[in-house]
């Protein structure tokens, strides 16, 4: 697992020291040369920054800083490309400038040597063991982690193969502890720096890494979303092989498709190009929304079309989740739009979001009333989801309100689909292909089944609860007698709390009047209480009715 340590206690290895070297003055050339003395490295290592070259080229100069970044991390090679790519995710991190523009990085990383992959393999399987009978020396697809090689099993199946680079993680180690190492002087010495805290960014990085480089949990997720799509012909999901997969080595079905993006040979193949739009469109609307775990890197190069207009998303190293209760949030925050309600669009909003200090919402609320006015005065088909999406980003930076990287990277993932869909359908309407699905979603919300599973939940949480209070009564009482028990508050939110625990409590009666309601309609209904309506108990009927209009209620109830 990858870990950071403290560079000056493990980092003066000789491979070290050339490593920081090498960044600093990578870091110069791109006209870094300002931070990297503002940092006082000379301070913490031997390092001689005297011995490197300064000199910023005359090309660089009429660049912006977020272009200069990506050059700076394309050189630096994979942990830095990796490390901008994961970042170009994470508006919770980094100013939005920057995001747009690491966005473009590109895996400009040589393949390496078939003799290091045959290396490889013996040491994951043995000697005796390759399960492959035959495999192509020249990889068909290669980035910043691994290559992918064409294979043949001895069934015969084909089968693509995925292998980790070699030394990888000692060469993301090294990376990582000279970014820690940065990040913590960056803390340090550069107060504007230390707002957008490097040393948590670098721990984020080094954890979201670890995971990526473990192909047995990409194997997982190939297997979760097959599930998902198990009894949907349109979208096929590749046999993931989990006895010849290893954290290095991932086997999975070979995908004989045409890339999506490849227009000219989906027209020589005769592929419904409308068809393949809409499949598109519900593959990320159902992952989204009925499932909440989906692809979280939907771009034409991981789109592959088979016959019959079936989709073949490959790639499922990057997935995104979100529970039932921010999906739910999150077609709130569109219905609130489009019934242009920039109130409550700023308290969905704020849900979506993390926070410092919470922003005076009358002058957030006017930024978001201009964004509704913005985008409703045009027809659906003529919104541009990615362009919302970077609106809705610039009110939030400007607010100093951080998405949530999961649900930045769901709109990302529409926006990607979008952007797909105006090459294959230039006529398709997005937004108005979605809103009949987000419509149906939200009605689930107030179906009888659903209320029924709401009031049981409500129900166990409830006993849990009184079933709790004794042991936790006891304690508090034990440790007062011990005086080691301190009670605070601040007075000033007191008149809040009291009226959050009033009206929680008001829920939780008329939610426990709901359960015995609808019990005792199941009642009345089972033995056909007199009087009736076509064997159907009047009683019965009135009592359901009663339990629905009250759940109605209590959904629809506002806040105050």
């Amino acid at each position: 697992m990858l870990s950071l340590r403290d560079f000056d206690v493990v980092g003066r290895t000789y491979r070290n020291i050339n490593r920081y070297r090498q960044i600093l003055t990578i870091l110069f050339k791109y006209g870094f040369g300002n931070i990297i003395e503002a940092l006082k490295i000379d301070q913490y290592l031997e390092i001689g920054l005297k011995m490197i070259s300064r000199s910023k080229p005359a090309r660089f100069e009429r660049l912006t800083q977020p272009q200069r970044t990506r050059l700076l991390f394309e050189e630096l090679g994979p942990t830095f490309i990796k490390f901008g790519q994961i970042l170009s995710t994470r508006p919770d991190l980094i100013p939005l400038k920057f995001i747009f523009e690491l966005e473009k990085l590109q895996d400009n990383v040589p393949k390496f040597p078939f003799a290091e992959v045959q290396r490889i393999l013996t040491k994951e399987f043995g000697p005796q063991k390759n399960p492959f009978v035959t495999m192509e020396e020249d990889p068909f697809a290669s980035a910043s982690i691994g290559q992918v090689h064409l294979a043949r099993l001895k069934t015969g199946e084909q089968v693509a193969v995925k292998i980790q680079r070699p030394g990888l993680r000692k060469i993301i180690q090294v990376d990582l502890e000279i970014m820690n190492h940065l990040a913590t002087l960056m803390e340090r010495h550069i107060e504007d720096l230390s707002f957008f805290r490097p040393v948590k960014i670098v721990e984020e990085f080094a954890e979201t890494l670890d995971k990526e480089m473990d192909y047995t949990l990409e194997a997982s997720n190939m297997e979760r979303v097959a599930q998902q799509f198990l009894f949907d012909s349109t979208i096929h999901i590749p046999k993931v092989y989990l006895d010849r997969t290893t954290q290095t080595v991932l086997t999975m079905e070979y995908i004989q498709g045409i890339k999506i993006s490849d227009l000219t040979a989906l027209e020589k193949a005769g592929m419904d190009r409308k068809a393949l739009t809409r499949r598109g469109a519900d593959l990320i609307l159902k992952q989204v929304f009925e499932f909440g775990f989906f692809h979280a890197d939907l771009h034409p190069g991981n789109l592959f079309v088979l016959p019959n207009n079936v989709l073949g998303p490959v790639d499922f190293g990057m997935m995104g989740f979100m529970d039932r209760r921010a999906r739910e949030v999150f077609i709130d925050l569109i219905a609130s739009v489009v019934t242009e309600k920039p109130s409550a669009t700023c308290h969905y909003l704020l849900e979506l979001t993390e926070y410092d200090e919470e922003p005076d919402m009358r002058f957030l609320e006017r930024d978001i009333s201009t964004f509704i006015g913005q985008y409703l005065t045009k027809a659906l088909k003529n919104i541009n989801v990615g362009r919302l999406l970077q609106d809705l980003l610039k009110i939030t930076s400007k607010h100093k309100l951080r998405l949530y990287p999961d649900t930045f990277l769901m709109m990302k993932s529409f926006a990607a689909v979008e952007g797909v869909a105006q090459r294959l359908d230039p006529e398709f309407d997005m937004v108005g292909y979605a809103a009949p699905f987000i419509k149906r979603k939200k009605m689930e919300r107030i179906s009888l089944s659903r209320i029924s599973q709401d009031l049981s939940s409500l129900s166990l949480e409830s006993l849990q609860l009184l079933q709790e209070i004794p042991r936790d009564s006891i304690s508090i009482i034990r440790q007062a007698r011990k005086g080691k028990f301190v009670l605070g508050f601040d007075v000033q939110k007191l008149e809040k709390i009291i009226g959050a625990f009033h009206r929680e409590s008001h829920k939780l009666s008329v939610s426990i009047i709901i359960s015995s309601l609808i019990i005792a309609s199941s009642l009345l209904l089972s033995f056909k209480v007199p009087p009736q309506i076509f064997g159907i108990s009047i009683l019965g009927l009135s009592t359901i009715a009663c339990a629905i209009f009250l759940g109605l209620w209590l959904f629809v109830k506002p806040s105050k």
